[in-house]
């Protein structure tokens, strides 16, 4: 790579620098107080969360958002020996095996990782990554739509393929959106192994639209969002996450009463986001107390109302809204790792082959 020209590039569009291109004569991100965090477009904290952070610490805290988790992800590994920051977070357990196997972690067992809840340790051997948030992937409706229409909103996988929800449903491309991936993964774990695949093709003849990440489906093509509204989304089911409808009563102004958006909780896939420290990361001391600092209740109370994730550890509280609005889903579908691990590659192949032909 070109870092000079890619650099030069970065900075003409106005993009937080990369710590490769920084002037340390030591190939440091030029001031060793600064943490370089890579992660997807969705991550968001409290300036006064943030603000604590680096008062307490004396680091300053820059942010790579780059794209969806899954391209986030795909970047990180083709950049990891010359990474582009020194944390990455966002990487889940539909890509973790990824991840892990091109080695774009280091060992770090972080400070306060005793109090991650068990259900969400994982890698504990060699603490290559450290669990920060869960939420679970599920269908979205617009409630108006389907009043409007006198028709009772899918409550399962199996609702969504009947001719009454025809033309109604949009996903994410599972090859390059960690919620297209978390569904198709939660219909293989409904369906089995030899069953997800004549699913999806009642899904594609029941007239199922894909688009390539989750701001396109939910904030223009669904029409249950404020931002769908306002594009003229003519798509009344979305596959999003249990936590959105939360966020539709917040942001609103004014506030609504209750969420226009409902959960089909028969559709959700539970999902993990971890951090970890990058190979090769310019800035290990800062990056390890970055990676403390995810895992205090500071942080973790704070992610709810900021990222619409629930946190990972003991005695954290969600905020009301949560209880109100957005609760977990109560029987959702998992997948082991090892069986996404085997399994994840070929399905996305086979899954593309399928629907995007």
């Amino acid at each position: 790579m070109n870092t000079k020209k890619y650099c030069a590039v970065l900075v003409g569009l106005g993009l937080v620098a990369l710590s490769a291109c920084g002037s340390g004569s030591d190939g440091s991100s030029g001031d060793s107080k600064t943490v370089t965090l890579v992660s997807h477009d969705s991550w968001a904290v409290s300036k006064s969360v943030l603000k604590d952070f680096e008062k307490r610490s004396g680091y300053t805290v820059k942010v790579l958002k780059d794209g969806d988790a899954g391209q986030a992800v795909n970047k990180a590994i083709l950049t990891k020996d010359n990474p582009q920051g020194d944390v990455f977070f966002g990487v889940d357990n539909t890509l973790l095996s990824r991840a892990l196997d091109n080695g774009l972690f280091q060992s770090y067992d972080a400070k306060g990782s005793a109090t991650v809840k068990p259900a969400y340790r994982v890698d504990e051997a060699k603490h290559r990554v450290t669990p920060i948030d869960t939420g679970d992937i599920c269908v979205n409706y617009d409630k108006a739509y389907f009043s409007k229409h006198k028709l009772t909103p899918p409550a399962s996988f199996a609702d969504l393929v009947e001719p009454a929800y025809k033309n109604l449903l949009v996903t994410e491309n599972a090859a390059t959106s960690s919620p297209g991936l978390g569904f198709l993964l939660g219909s293989a774990a409904q369906f089995g192994d030899d069953g997800w695949q004549a699913y999806w093709k009642k899904l594609q003849a029941n007239g199922v639209k894909v688009v390539d990440g989750w701001e396109q489906a939910y904030d223009q093509e669904f029409s249950g969002s404020a931002g769908g509204r306002k594009a003229g989304g003519d798509r009344p089911l979305v596959v999003s996450y249990a936590s959105s409808p939360p966020a539709e009563v917040i942001y609103a102004d004014p506030k609504p009463t209750t969420a226009p958006t409902g959960v089909s909780y028969g559709t959700c896939f539970r999902q993990t986001e971890y951090a970890g420290l990058l190979s090769n990361a310019k800035n290990t001391k800062g990056g390890k107390a970055f990676i403390d600092f995810l895992l205090t209740k500071e942080f973790q109370q704070d992610m709810p109302l900021n990222m619409f994730v629930y946190p990972v550890i003991q005695g954290a509280q969600v905020p009301q809204e949560f209880v109100e609005y957005g609760r977990q889903a109560p029987d959702p579908e998992t997948m082991a790792p090892a069986k996404i691990a085997a399994n994840r590659d070929q399905w996305v192949k086979s899954w593309t082959s399928l629907v995007l032909k």
